[in-house]
């Protein structure tokens, strides 16, 4: 069986109890919203691969403000709509970022078509990837051990 292991760097912006999320070009037209961020590419810092994420995806410039933990995660079998080798590894590092500039817009010939700014109390009733909220309870408790147990 081939393993395989990514490295993906988020952020958490919250303004005026408001989360920033794009939105996936899910298979079949459905969108889920996704924590912004993605893949760090090799030999490229996290930092500097969430700053350029968040720039590609929302056309925003931001400054990173934490390090809110680390989420760990195994996908052992193929998951139905996801291009995943058989066992996948990923980890990603959660950080939080303020907005310092740009413009939002959407992301142009990317992986997400819509980038929107979501109540929080709205999150429950959005399709969602389960990064977000195990990103938004990260910012919310911030364990000092940066792991959700």
């Amino acid at each position: 069986m081939r393993r395989t292991r990514r490295t993906a760097a988020y952020a958490v912006i919250v303004e005026n109890d408001r989360i920033l999320l794009p939105r996936f070009r899910a298979p079949g037209g459905t969108g889920v919203w996704i924590m912004p961020g993605g893949g760090v590419e090799h030999g490229e810092d996290p930092y500097d691969a969430v700053v350029r994420e968040l720039s590609e995806e929302t056309g925003y410039d931001v400054e990173v403000t934490a390090l809110l933990g680390v989420v760990s995660r195994r996908f052992p079998a193929p998951r139905r709509g996801l291009r995943l080798p058989s066992d996948h590894h990923g980890l990603a590092l959660i950080y939080e970022a303020k907005v310092t500039g740009g413009e939002l817009r959407s992301e142009q010939d990317g992986s997400t078509d819509l980038a929107a700014w979501h109540d929080l109390d709205a999150l429950p009733d959005l399709p969602t990837g389960d990064m977000v909220a195990r990103s938004v309870r990260l910012w919310r408790e911030r364990p000092a051990t940066g792991h959700l147990g």
